[in-house]
């Protein structure tokens, strides 16, 4: 017998079964007490607990509006009117159901409106707010050298058609008022004087603003109170169109001067002889839903995030 070739063989074998249980066992720790460990396992991420606490900006959102200072005009009745206190529950208002409510998921107060009843003096029909400076009353109003100052956040997100275009509406307006003492001096038989600002959202998204000037520079002080006394500048398009987007618009008014901002980036300001002349009246802000469309089954939406006024 060749004990040297076995010898060889038996420790080739040797080798080869040491060589397996070293590969077959190289995952586990091995413990002086000889028991085996296993690696260690990856924990299961651990699934979050439900809540049921609503987050603002998650579940919902309301509107950020104070309502004490303004009541609202809608398309219905002669028109019908809200004012306060009553307007700050408008939730729970049925007749304003319809006309002005919450859209909690994005949170904006929705101003909707179609033809139906208008105001004294005016064609169109609208969901308005004007402000009031006393709740309740609408005979405390402001002049320019008294100053004001009005922000709102807004978007046009439904409005009806004309052929290939989108009709149009007022979103904010500046309104004059005639003291008593001015009514009597001309005669007139209501307090109402002609608007100073108008902007509208038109064109699918285009803002625009219109003011007024004097048909005469030199007119009498008694002439100047007369609406005829008064006519439409040539207006100003901002140069973004905002579809319909979100966007911000802030009015700014003092002595002898309005300015008009878009998004905080551009602005139109209007510094002259008329807005100079136009301090002898008495204003209001309005802001809202003002459709200047009597088409059949023409209607728009307008939606305000937040609104705020300070003087």
């Amino acid at each position: 017998m060749n004990f040297q070739k076995y010898s060889f063989r038996f420790l080739s074998l040797f080798l080869s079964i040491g060589l397996c249980l070293f590969i077959s066992c190289k995952d586990e720790v091995i413990e002086p007490t000889g028991v085996v460990t296993p690696p260690p396992m990856e924990e299961e991420p651990e699934t979050p607990t439900p809540t049921t606490t609503l987050v603002e900006g998650v579940d919902y959102f309301l509107p950020k509006i104070d309502l004490n200072n303004w009541k609202v005009t809608l398309p219905i009745g002669n028109p019908t009117e809200v004012q306060p206190p009553e307007i700050l529950d408008y939730a729970k208002v049925e007749v304003l159901k319809e006309f002005m409510y919450n859209d909690s998921t994005d949170g904006a107060l929705v101003f909707h409106t179609y033809p139906g009843a208008a105001t004294a003096n005016a064609s169109y029909s609208r969901t308005e707010l004007r402000e009031q400076m006393v709740p309740g009353s609408n005979n405390t109003n402001w002049t320019f050298a008294q100053g004001g100052r009005m922000k709102g956040t807004l978007a046009v997100p439904e409005i009806s058609r004309s052929g290939s275009t989108s009709h149009r509406t007022l979103v904010m307006q500046i309104h004059g008022r005639l003291t008593n003492a001015q009514r009597d001096l001309i005669g007139e038989n209501d307090n109402n004087a002609p608007p100073v600002l108008k902007v509208y959202w038109q064109k699918d998204g285009q803002i625009r603003v219109l003011t007024k000037k004097l048909k005469d520079v030199n007119a009498s002080a008694k002439k100047i109170l007369e609406t005829d006394a008064w006519t439409d500048n040539e207006g100003h398009n901002f140069s973004k169109n905002v579809g319909t987007d979100k966007f911000t618009l802030e009015v700014i008014v003092s002595e002898g001067r309005l300015e008009v901002i878009l998004n905080e980036e551009e602005s139109v300001v209007y510094d002259d002889i008329h807005m100079e002349k136009w301090g002898v009246f008495e204003n209001y802000f309005k802001a809202g839903n003002y459709l200047q469309t009597r088409d059949d089954d023409s209607f728009a939406k307008v939606k305000y995030y937040d609104l705020v006024i300070s003087h």
